[in-house]
């Protein structure tokens, strides 16, 4: 699917970018949990004190350091890690971010690590994020249990929206057309099927949900 108008080369959301740089980054060192290749701990690179990426799939981060020393990032480092089973201790974050790559496990994390006045900012997928599939992602939230979470964790949200974008297709070919690329991922989850039985009814769209949030620790 193409990038909404509101979304950088890399999928991320300007509303996010600018929530972060309210922040006083220059003086943070941040955690980017769940940090794949790496975009969003690059984009913040330049704007933070430091910035740890962490992630599990060694390719990826692999290919994350090659893109940090590409742009001459020193204070950016990224390490192999499982976000949902390590503390985050060791990293001495003032900040943790993540970019859809959210659970119950790593807010807890991140609640037991930040002290007063931190922050926990990510972007989560919506419950509504693919719902023509009649299937919802395992790590998806709704507004409420993001809410219920993140008290439990002993936060204070401070920003809570929904990024949403509906494509709207004229044909059955154009809205498989739109989904090819999620076609071998939803194949093997039942999505796929579920989605062309919903074009064979006369659905038409294909909707595309985000959480943004930034909250902070009481």
């Amino acid at each position: 699917m193409a990038l909404s108008p509101g979304e950088t080369a890399e999928g991320l959301s300007p509303t996010f970018l600018e929530l972060l740089r309210a922040e006083p980054l220059k003086e943070l060192t941040v955690l980017d949990v769940g940090t794949g290749t790496g975009p969003l701990a690059l984009a913040l690179g330049p704007l933070c004190h430091a910035i740890v990426g962490v992630d599990r799939d060694a390719r990826a981060i692999a290919e994350a350091r090659k893109r940090a020393a590409a742009a001459g990032l020193a204070n950016v480092r990224f390490v192999v890690g499982d976000v949902e089973v390590e503390e985050y201790a060791p990293f001495k974050p003032e900040m943790v971010v993540a970019h859809l790559c959210v659970s119950d496990a790593i807010a807890e994390r991140a609640g037991r690590v930040l002290r007063p006045g931190g922050v926990f900012a990510f972007v989560a997928f919506h419950t509504d994020q693919w719902k023509e599939t009649g299937r919802p992602s395992r790590f998806a939230y709704g507004e409420a249990g993001v809410r219920r979470l993140l008290r439990r964790c002993g936060f204070a949200i401070e920003h809570l929206e929904v990024e949403r974008e509906v494509a709207t297709f004229e044909s059955v070919e154009q809205a498989l057309a739109a989904a090819v690329a999620l076609r071998e991922q939803w194949k093997a989850d039942g999505r796929w099927f579920r989605y062309v039985k919903f074009l064979e009814e006369g659905g038409r769209t294909l909707t595309r949900a985000r959480l943004v949030v930034k909250a902070r620790k009481a």
